[in-house]
């Protein structure tokens, strides 16, 4: 072969793996490059939240040299609390040391793996970052009386839009991520729901046994859509006239039986099967994004993702903004038809009597 024709080859056969590994990145790695945070790398694989790091791909990681991780240790906390601290310092967007210094305002909050668990009551799990004086960058807590307990000091690593490391000189102080942690039990989906603004959804799931399927699907990865209360609230007299049969397929239908993050559900637009999905029902919907909106399309209606309530691998929940309809339990939605002006009478008698036409259209009712 040419050596022309061979560098051609290779250049095509490795210009797939080049892509596909240029988002890749691990925290374990890259920490393993700069020995004064030994410790903290220590603690991250041992907590498991190095794997969490890892498959996110838009995350910014507050890494706390050995000294601050000695003041931490010093707490004798529990490994379980341990890792609601640090999961307060690992940020769920994308930070570089110029992003850093140009928030906003001056000032944002932040969300973190802390409130991405659903541990974290409220929003305890932000973090408040605020650009001061003199080039300074302070953290602290949402929930810590307004105090900046640290401060930028380096950027150690950055994965423009991928990950970013920075250094920051102290732990941050929360009370809530400090407070004792047992070792977690097994997932609870109806419990997150009812903590985050889906009680209602929860409380449907119970009362009409669906909630069993979803907790069968936990451990091999499950995907929920939930709509919140005000959404739930405003369905009910729809609900209420399906019977016990196609309730359960309703709510099943707010299920996908595999782990789908959001990054994921951007770069797999398509149809999706659900936990309703049997045989020739096919109980399915499409999810479309455009930028960071990301929706799920059923032909009845289009509901919107609005927020993550539990991203904890193999679980994630999404709210929606409204209830998912199956076109095996509703009617398609449909442009009504523009009704037929009425035609000019040809004679005086005939004008005196109306012209009576609805024009056809479609309502979304359930289909009894």
């Amino acid at each position: 072969m040419p050596p022309a024709t061979t560098a051609l080859f290779l250049f095509l056969f490795l210009l797939p793996l080049l892509f596909s590994t240029s988002n890749a990145h691990n925290i374990t790695r890259i920490l393993a490059k700069h020995p004064e945070f030994s410790t903290f790398n220590h603690y991250l694989t041992v907590t498991h939240l190095a794997a969490e790091i890892n498959r996110r791909e838009t995350i910014t990681v507050l890494a706390l040299n050995n000294a601050a991780m000695s003041s931490l240790l010093s707490k004798q906390l529990s490994l379980y609390t341990l890792k609601n601290v640090l999961s307060l310092h690992v940020l769920v967007d994308y930070f570089g040391s110029k992003k850093l210094h140009q928030i906003t305002d001056g000032t944002a909050l932040i969300s973190t793996m802390f409130q991405a668990t659903g541990v974290a009551p409220g929003s305890s799990g932000y973090i408040n970052v605020t650009d001061l004086k003199g080039g300074k960058v302070g953290f602290g807590a949402e929930n810590n009386d307004g105090k900046l307990d640290a401060v930028y000091v380096k950027s150690v690593a950055e994965i423009p839009y991928n990950i970013s490391v920075l250094q920051i000189s102290q732990a941050l102080n929360s009370a809530e991520a400090e407070a004792p942690a047992g070792e977690p039990s097994q997932l609870n989906l109806t419990a997150i729901l009812s903590k985050q603004g889906c009680k209602a959804f929860a409380d449907l799931l119970i009362s009409s046994g669906a909630d069993a399927t979803f907790n069968q699907n936990i451990d091999g990865g499950l995907t929920v859509f939930c709509p919140t209360d005000p959404v739930i609230q405003g369905f009910m007299p729809k609900y209420k006239n399906l019977t016990a049969s196609k309730k359960v397929s309703l709510l099943l239908y707010h299920g996908i039986p595999v782990y789908q993050s959001m990054q994921m559900l951007k770069s797999n637009n398509g149809i999706m099967n659900t936990l309703a999905t049997d045989g020739a029902k096919k109980y399915d919907f499409t999810i479309q994004n455009d930028g960071e909106v990301v929706t799920l399309e059923t032909n009845v209606v289009t509901a919107k993702i609005t927020g993550t309530l539990k991203d904890e691998e193999p679980l994630i929940v999404y709210k929606i903004n409204k209830v998912l309809l199956p076109t095996e339990l509703f009617k398609p939605v449909e442009e009504a038809a523009p009704a037929e002006s009425p035609k000019p009478s040809k004679s005086k008698s005939k004008s005196k009597h109306k012209v009576a036409a609805d024009a056809p259209g479609v309502r979304c009712t359930s289909r009894e």
